[in-house]
């Protein structure tokens, strides 16, 4: 009787064992079955939407690229900024892998803004989130005392969020009015011609000894580049000699 009894049981146990190993076997195959049509997909964020196709293409995928762009400062134009199934994901081969090519670092266009005053200019850089650079008044037969006669950046040109724009303002007054020049680092006697012959007033030329210059070239000026400038101002400058030597005035000068 027990004998019988455990041949009954070693039965159940073969049968149950066979029964398991079959069951492993079919998810095993199943699995393998499912899978050997999948992949998983690659990292494209950061690449050219072209090796993007590539890399994509390599493990039998599609590229779509998503028709509304994004912009990035960090990720360069015509660059995946995303994608989706996220990198890593289990795919089927054949499908598609959607990314978001990048339009580069938001840029904005200048507005224009000659013929504004200036608390119209500002409104209209505020409004464009961009800033107010340095303002300049300069004589003008054109523009009434106030209005922007000119500005840099020009108009239309592309230039980052928050980026300053510089105007020039028309002012009263009857005289001709310039934008004093940058003269630092020029060579002093072609700015004397350049001045001289365009009647402006040359003032004191002091000579100074500065190691790695070589003499003649312009270390100072003043009045300082950018400020306004009329015929009858007076323009001094330090320039560059061999060694320290007594101030020199300009024939004519005061």
């Amino acid at each position: 009787m027990l004998g019988r009894l455990l041949r009954v049981l070693g039965f159940v146990a073969y049968l149950g064992l066979v029964v398991t190993v079959f069951a492993l076997a079919a998810y095993v195959s199943f699995s393998l079955f499912v899978r050997s049509g999948a992949t998983r997909t690659p990292s494209l964020a950061g690449l050219p939407i072209v090796e993007a196709r590539r890399a994509l293409r390599d493990q039998g995928l599609d590229l779509r690229v998503e028709a509304d762009g994004r912009f990035d400062d960090r990720v360069a134009a015509e660059h995946v900024v995303q994608q989706d199934p996220a990198e890593g994901a289990l795919v089927k081969r054949g499908s598609a892998v959607a990314v978001v090519p990048s339009l580069g670092p938001r840029r904005i266009q200048v507005p224009e803004l000659q013929g504004q005053g200036l608390q119209s200019a500002q409104v209209l850089l505020a409004a464009s989130s961009l800033t107010l650079g340095r303002t300049v008044e300069v004589f003008s037969r054109d523009q009434p005392a106030g209005m922007v006669v000119a500005q840099e950046p020009a108009p239309g040109r592309p230039v980052a969020p928050g980026a300053a724009v510089d105007l020039l303002l028309a002012r009263q007054g009857s005289s001709e009015t310039f934008v004093m020049p940058d003269l630092v680092y020029r060579e002093y006697d072609r700015v004397r011609g350049f001045f001289e012959t365009r009647g402006f007033r040359l003032g004191s030329v002091k000579y100074e000894g500065y190691e790695g210059i070589r003499p003649g070239v312009i270390l100072r000026q003043y009045p300082l580049a950018g400020h306004p400038l009329d015929r009858q101002d007076t323009i001094s400058l330090v320039v560059a000699a061999e060694r320290p030597v007594s101030p020199a005035f300009l024939p004519g000068g005061p």
